[in-house]
């Protein structure tokens, strides 16, 4: 890969590995405050391929976080107005839309052929559901969630379980607000594991989940 407009990412990363994250394919499940900012770094990198999944329109209430949400786009869906803003970002990416929600029926459908998922999503249940798909798929998921001035991060391989381990008791979680501070920066951690795994580098979140905590900058590895 020697376009310049990946010249910035060398001696991070070496020519072979950019060659090969441009001939990978990403699915980014949700595409509001995690997803936007999760699709703008992989676009900006260098991916070959993305299908962004998400059924939403963009309302009022999600102005104050979500990248790709502005006044002119409000009621439009996210996934195809996210994919127009990517192909302003980078003309060589193939992003594909899918205005529809994530389910059990057509996860199976809609994962296949991925190289690696992002969970962008919102909801525990979600959640639930991407995990099994992504069991059933063999597909490896990096994981990402925020609440208030907190989130979380991790990276799942088939049949690991972590969100039936999260989320499994069924409790619903306490609503602590999405802000756009701690959206950037799980979204990042997300965008970073996901490019090392394409990359074919190891990652340190398997069998860990990263909580950071903006409030006093605690940050735990568990």
């Amino acid at each position: 890969m020697t376009d310049e407009r990946y010249s910035a990412n060398l001696i991070a990363f070496t020519p072979t590995e950019l060659e090969a994250v441009r001939q990978k394919a990403v699915c980014v499940v949700g595409c509001g405050g995690l997803g936007g900012f999760v699709c703008s770094g992989l676009a900006r990198f260098g991916i070959g391929r993305l299908r962004v999944i998400d059924g939403d329109v963009f309302s009022a209430s999600n102005l104050n976080r979500q990248l790709f949400a502005a006044h002119d786009t409000l009621g439009r869906f996210k996934a195809e107005v996210c994919c127009e803003e990517l192909a302003r970002i980078n003309s060589a990416l193939a992003a594909e839309p899918v205005c529809r929600m994530l389910d059990a029926g057509s996860g199976e459908e809609l994962l296949s052929g991925f190289d690696l998922v992002v969970d962008c999503l919102d909801s525990p249940a979600a959640r639930l559901v991407l995990e099994e798909v992504c069991r059933r798929l063999g597909t490896v998921f990096v994981h990402g969630a925020i609440g208030g001035f907190c989130g979380q991060a991790a990276v799942v391989f088939p049949g690991e379980g972590l969100m039936k381990r999260l989320y499994g008791g069924g409790a619903e979680q306490p609503p602590r607000g999405s802000l756009v501070f701690a959206a950037q920066a799980i979204a990042s951690i997300e965008c970073c594991e996901a490019v090392k795994l394409l990359a074919g580098r190891e990652t340190a979140l398997r069998g860990r989940l990263l909580v950071l905590d903006m409030c006093d900058y605690s940050l735990e590895l568990v």
